[in-house]
């Protein structure tokens, strides 16, 4: 998308929100064009029973109300996850609260869960459905709860009742700094109660076989609470991992002026940590759950280093903000190299291999 050269430093001149608003403005009339794309068959990989034709995502975040679908896989994104949609439209937190930082290539964002809500969501995914012009590719839907919910569980199984028909997984978001009490959701006895509570809700809505659930945790726990996670996933309650959302840390090295601003971290400064939890839960989970690795990739690199750390998937969104969405195109062009570079003849052959003797 050239497209982005020229309107990258125009967006950047509003505040971020408002840029971002213009931007899925312009995907939704369809001002910026498709990028001409190809999937090396190197990259292709399936998982959970679906295939993928390269493993390259968009993360959570970007397309919260799932209008931009196509325009994403139209960007050569292999899936998209739209969300996080919550049962109840809500506003969400008081502007100002999203920041670049542009000198670390980094966001902090208190956003807040807002969203049009899973009846909206829902009627835009079945105007997608009906309309026969959608493009291929998995949709991820990620779940969240109502900041003035009582009961975070009635919260998350109403959403992936209404919205399971339309997904190829659906993640359970309890993980945003954004929300009152959500992230006390990850730990184990409540967890169990509400996977419980969402398997039922997608069992009612499309049977037994429907979509995966995939559990999105913060890069931010201890060992003691990745273990129990490790545990419930072993126990096949859950069918893979999303690791991680947003930090709440500041790592040292930070210059934006803007880096003491409340909320979750994201971008090139959550690489590392991201990354360092991603390979804890390979080798807690034995290699045996599926795992997709977000945060802080802005290139081929930093693609293949989460692939090696153990994710059989990634999804990236922050990167987007400085190089746009030609950055899928390139990582899809070098990361076929750098694999062949160091030895592995497919995707699959990478996944997990800094954990191989």
């Amino acid at each position: 998308m050239d497209t982005y050269r020229a309107i990258g430093p125009l967006l950047r001149l509003f505040p971020a929100e408002t840029a971002h608003g213009l931007a899925l403005g312009a995907l939704r009339l369809g001002l910026v064009p498709p990028a001409p794309t190809r999937n090396d068959p190197v990259l292709a990989c399936r998982v959970w029973g679906r295939d993928f034709a390269n493993p390259i995502g968009l993360a959570a975040g970007f397309d919260k109300d799932a209008r931009v679908i196509d325009a994403m896989l139209g960007a050569g994104f292999g899936f998209v996850e739209v969300g996080t949609i919550t049962p109840r439209p809500q506003a969400g937190n008081p502007r100002p609260r999203l920041f670049r930082l542009s000198e670390d290539e980094a966001v902090i964002n208190r956003l807040g869960f807002n969203s049009a809500g899973m009846a909206a969501a829902a009627a835009g995914l079945e105007r997608r459905r009906k309309s026969g012009r959608q493009l291929a590719g998995p949709i991820g839907i990620n779940l969240g709860m109502n900041k003035d919910t009582v009961d975070a569980g009635a919260d998350y199984a109403a959403a992936a009742e209404v919205l399971a028909p339309f997904a190829d997984y659906l993640a359970i978001n309890v993980s945003s700094p954004n929300t009152p009490g959500l992230r006390a959701l990850q730990n184990r006895a409540q967890l169990e109660g509400l996977v419980a509570r969402v398997g039922a809700a997608r069992t009612r809505a499309v049977g037994a076989e429907g979509p995966p659930l995939v559990l999105k945790i913060a890069p931010d726990l201890n060992d003691e609470d990745l273990a129990e996670i490790a545990e419930l996933a072993l126990s096949g309650a859950i069918d893979g991992l999303i690791i991680g959302n947003t930090t709440i840390a500041r790592p040292a090295g930070l210059r934006s002026r803007r880096k003491s601003e409340a909320g979750g971290l994201s971008g090139r400064p959550l690489l590392a940590l991201s990354t360092e939890v991603l390979g804890k839960m390979y080798r807690l989970t034995k290699g045996e759950v599926p795992l997709i690795g977000v945060g802080g990739i802005s290139s081929a690199e930093d693609a293949l280093a989460k692939i090696r750390a153990g994710a059989s998937l990634v999804a990236l969104y922050s990167a987007l903000i400085y190089q746009g969405p030609g950055l899928v195109s390139r990582i899809k062009a070098e990361l076929p190299e750098l694999l062949g570079a160091q030895g592995f003849s497919r995707l699959g052959d990478a996944v997990g291999a800094d954990h191989r003797g």
